[in-house]
């Protein structure tokens, strides 16, 4: 299962539980969440088209914990 169809079960998912939830505030909070997974599984399927990979550095200067070193940058 690709990332785009994880976040289009969650979604699917999400809209199930706005579509049984009786309050209106609530309701269209899982409906915004639901809407949320759904762009994500737009841009997932963007990025999947895209022959880019993308592999962050791990050195650090001495001393430095997480940061990139000036040779990085």
């Amino acid at each position: 299962m690709t990332p785009a169809d994880r976040y289009r079960r969650l979604a699917a998912e999400l809209s199930a539980k706005a579509r049984n939830e009786k309050s209106p505030q609530i309701r269209a909070e899982w409906h915004h969440l639901a809407q949320s997974y759904l762009r994500l599984a737009t841009q997932a399927d963007k990025n999947n088209l895209m022959d880019v990979t993308y592999e962050p550095s791990l050195r650090t200067e001495p001393g430095e914990r997480g940061h990139l070193s000036s040779a990085d940058t």
